[in-house]
């Protein structure tokens, strides 16, 4: 019972206090003005204010621009506003201070929290998506450092009252956050894992070829590559730079299906993933009877496959990790209103999701992909690319996509790792590789 008690309180405790169904919560909202959140930089992307009649009134700065991430505190509560609930409305002032504004019928300030986001690779990313539906997250390989996290169409989280009824109204899905929570079909990106099952099931890997002519009937389904093109003989490297099809529904069924999906699971399919927000968990949703055309149409990233834009940054952020995952986080410190430190965070690493030598081997054919394949725009960017474009059918009319990239800059010591995706690509005209150069102009322009 001792120890029961002892985990609860040590382990539990804040998460049961955090829950905003808890009452306690709001006896700690009449006592402590709730604490602020902060970029990297200081910048204050949310704040409390307290009127006449003791009430509070939260504001954020940058309105759109950090909606999703940083959240709203009305109506319940998202974003960081939740997960990081406890701590801002926790007071860490000295106790005679919480004594002297008790006598004086004040309320004590609560702690701030300091971000990892940087607020010039967020408005780039926002910026760059436009009036698209789509998200972006941008990771601090080496360290996990969450630097960018965005999600349209947004909202002004000013208003949240007032527009409540009609956000919850909205058909696109306003409200949630597509980085964290989104599910899409991954596209050419997941040929990325494709091409590490490839290869961790077959030692000659390099020795590869296959003779493209543009199509390839795998059980009654007839697969193409993207605008019906006709690559010739490719080796893996060229498979994955010019994204072919073809190639890889031929690589999807040479492989073991239980070893495939097992390389699925060590890249953290189908489980709980690291992540300091509400999220879904990426799906694999392969078995050996689904018969040869799932098996194809996943090798290249079809089927029933499911990933949110966080999840293939973190992929990515492995990769040009050395194959390290460093758990990603957005909240660097906590302090008292009056700059005392009250916690800091670390980078901690989560899991090697392949060796090393995987990840080098993935690192250039991900060059590749940039140097001479699908997303050579990224070229003349002046700083090393790896990456991998990618675009997915949603539905039946094969001419409807959405756009993905990912990809990590400066390949001999990383400097951040992204995943973009752009909904309906097909009607807006955009892709996602253009909205990634933005991110990297933007990051390299500091």
């Amino acid at each position: 019972m001792i120890g029961y008690f002892s985990y609860f309180n040590v382990v539990k405790g804040r998460d049961i206090i955090n829950d905003s169904r808890n009452p306690r919560m709001s006896l700690y909202e009449n006592q402590v003005l709730r604490g602020s959140i902060l970029d990297k930089d200081g910048n204050v992307l949310a704040k409390s204010r307290e009127n006449e009649d003791g009430t509070q009134t939260r504001e954020y700065p940058y309105e759109q621009l950090y909606a999703h991430v940083v959240g709203y505190a009305d109506k319940g509560k998202s974003g960081l506003e939740s997960a990081q609930n406890f701590q801002l409305q926790t007071s860490d002032v000295p106790l005679q201070t919480k004594l002297l504004n008790e006598l004086r019928g004040r309320k004590s300030e609560g702690n701030n929290i300091t971000t990892t986001l940087d607020t010039n690779i967020q408005q780039a990313a926002y910026d760059a998506l436009g009036s698209n539906r789509g998200a972006a997250v941008v990771i601090e390989p080496s360290t996990g450092k969450i630097l960018a996290m965005v999600s349209k169409p947004s909202y002004n989280p000013n208003t949240i009252v007032e527009d409540w009824e009609s956000l919850n109204q909205n058909t696109e899905g306003i409200l949630v956050n597509r980085a964290t929570q989104g599910q899409y079909a991954p596209g050419s990106t997941f040929k990325v894992l494709t091409t590490l099952a490839y290869m961790r099931q077959n030692p000659d890997y390099k020795n590869y070829t296959y003779r493209c002519t543009g199509e390839i009937t795998a059980g009654k389904n007839e697969i193409h590559c993207y605008g019906n093109e006709v690559h010739g003989t490719v080796d893996l490297a060229e498979s994955l730079a010019y994204s072919c099809n073809t190639s890889f529904s031929n690589i999807g069924l040479s492989l073991d299906v239980d070893e495939f999906r097992k390389t699925a699971e060590d890249l953290l399919f189908d489980t709980e993933l690291p992540c300091p927000l509400i999220y879904n968990e990426s799906k694999f949703n392969l078995k050996k009877d689904d018969g040869d055309a799932a098996i194809a149409m996943t090798a290249f990233g079809q089927g029933k496959l499911q990933v949110s834009p966080y999840y293939m940054a973190m992929l990515t952020s492995s990769i040009a990790n050395n194959g390290i995952l460093m758990k990603p986080y957005l909240v660097d410190q906590i302090t008292s209103a009056q700059g005392e430190t009250v916690e800091k965070y670390v980078p901690e690493s989560y899991k090697e999701l392949m060796t090393s030598e995987e990840a080098a081997q993935l690192t250039e054919y991900m060059e590749g992909v940039v140097e001479y394949g699908t997303a050579r725009s990224l070229h003349s960017l002046g700083v090393s690319i790896a990456g991998k474009t990618g675009t997915s059918e949603y539905s039946d009319d094969k001419e409807k996509t959405h756009s993905w990239f990912i990809g990590f800059s400066n390949v001999e010591n990383p400097d951040v790792a992204l995943a973009v995706v752009i909904e309906n690509s097909d009607s807006t005209g955009d892709v996602a590789t253009d909205i990634a150069e933005e991110i990297f102009k933007a990051y390299y322009a500091k």
